[in-house]
């Protein structure tokens, strides 16, 4: 039953507007409005995100959606000149270098926040 189910994700944003502008603008996303004021982020492969607004929204404390990406490098390097900023962690088991990206520790990968505070990331598709 569920293995022909078309699923998708969905997560919370506090400000529908500055998702849109986000999504949209800054990561470049095609976006399409969804039912009640949510936001529609189609995927490759025919998946979906979506974000719905929700006024006491509590940001993820993991990460909501990964982009599979040829080169770590180069995408923060793109998104950085868009004003994304990449989130730097020194932590026992989580470290990056200064501009975020975490190698040797699974894919190389690099995490960053939208607006409303949920986390997502950029990782090397294997």
């Amino acid at each position: 039953m569920l293995n022909v189910s078309k699923a998708f994700s969905s997560f919370s944003v506090n400000d529908i507007q500055k998702a849109r502008e986000f999504y949209g603008k800054t990561l470049g996303l095609e976006l399409s409005n969804g039912p009640e004021g949510t936001l529609v982020v189609p995927l490759l492969g025919g998946t979906k995100a979506l974000m719905y607004p929700k006024p006491n929204h509590q940001p993820a404390t993991f990460t909501v959606l990964n982009f599979p990406v040829d080169s770590v490098e180069k995408a923060v390097d793109e998104l950085s000149q868009r004003g994304v900023r990449f989130e730097v962690y020194n932590e026992p088991n989580l470290k990056t270098d200064a501009r975020g990206i975490s190698r040797g520790n699974g894919p190389t990968i690099a995490w960053f926040k939208d607006p409303a505070g949920n986390i997502l990331s950029v990782l090397e598709a294997a």
